[in-house]
């Protein structure tokens, strides 16, 4: 993919939404991890009737084949403006949650420490670690305004064991609900090792659906089984952890498709993450990932001999103004509930 002069991903002229409610101040510009966000505070209520999930109503055996390589390579990060958060807007914090990751069997777990990547900090390369990061992250393909489109996702461990996590405008956007949305693990260059996974339901968090606020761009999608098997009984899942804190050693993964990236191999960043100080509650970190990485995985506790680790954020975006740094949001009470109606769908 090109590059604007402002250096700003260019994608392949997908209309941006216009939010109902704008305010007249335009804060900053920011450049979502799959998409490019002018970072707008809504003024007007929510609607009252806000629907926080969606059952897809797609044919999931045809899915399979509507993504072939070609279409999973074109696939294109979105273009859009989005609403911040409202002023008082605040991620509620209560006791630290962990769930622990479930692994199936690895076929390659790096064993010597010269094949595993560079220790912390990482501001983005490809993740030549093996593990399980390798088969549990994702790319996410979806149709959104009749265009088809790209973000990155995770599975996590779940009573079901075919939840997906990933990022809300990966969902929805602008008042819609993405469509044609499958989960292909292990992704590789058009590659689909472990299947592509279609979504019965995709799900956001309240805030997320109700006003596109930032602090809360979570999505999670449950996917139907395939060829008999449920995903996590397949590819394995990530632990997660919420109300963990800030100012962590995390990695974050993801595929990014604009340039330098082409979206055919998993990217990572890793090193110690800060509040941010402008505009959001979010997590940040240095990283260099661009347009295709939303919703990919942020891990604390990660262990890169196993490729294991406690997912506590996603990539969700970054400001124009402020280069090479991620922002991911908290995982609070918000994102738990989110999960917990995930997994018990």
């Amino acid at each position: 993919m090109r590059r604007t002069a402002r250096g700003i991903p260019a994608v392949h002229g997908i209309p941006a939404p216009h939010p109902a409610h704008r305010s007249r101040a335009v804060l900053g510009t920011l450049t979502a991890a799959g998409t490019l966000l002018a970072l707008l505070l809504p003024t007007g209520p929510a609607a009252a009737t806000v629907q926080n999930s969606h059952r897809s109503p797609t044919a999931h055996t045809s899915l399979g084949a509507f993504w072939t390589a070609a279409r999973m390579r074109a696939a294109a990060p979105l273009d859009l403006a989005a609403p911040a958060k409202k002023p008082g807007t605040t991620v509620p914090h209560s006791a630290p949650f962990k769930v622990s990751p479930t692994l199936p069997r690895l076929s390659t777990i790096p064993s010597a420490a010269s094949l595993l990547p560079g220790s912390l900090p990482q501001a983005g390369g490809p993740w030549t670690g093996g593990g399980a990061v390798t088969k549990t992250t994702g790319r996410v393909f979806f149709t959104y305004q009749g265009r088809t489109a790209s973000c990155s996702g995770d599975a996590v461990t779940s009573s079901n064991k075919s939840t997906v996590l990933t990022a809300g405008h990966c969902v929805k956007l602008g008042g819609a609900w993405h469509t044609d949305w499958v989960f292909v693990p292990g992704y590789h260059d058009g590659e689909a090792p472990y299947g592509k996974w279609p979504a019965a339901k995709t799900l956001s968090t309240p805030q997320w659906t109700a006003s596109e606020d930032i602090n809360y761009d979570v999505g999670a999608a449950v996917v139907a089984p395939l060829d008999g098997k449920k995903l996590t009984d397949v590819v394995g899942g990530q632990g997660l952890s919420f109300n963990s804190g800030y100012s962590k050693a995390m990695y974050a993964f993801g595929f990014p498709a604009a340039a330098p990236y082409d979206g055919s191999k998993l990217i990572y960043c890793s090193g110690t993450t800060f509040k941010d100080p402008l505009f959001s509650g979010d997590h940040g970190l240095g990283c260099n990932m661009t347009g295709g990485s939303s919703g990919g995985p942020w891990f604390t506790s990660f262990d890169e001999k196993t490729g294991a680790g406690l997912q506590s954020s996603v990539n969700s975006f970054g400001y124009q103004f402020w280069p090479n740094t991620m922002f991911g949001p908290y995982f609070g009470d918000d994102a738990k509930n989110l999960y917990t109606t995930a997994q018990s769908s």
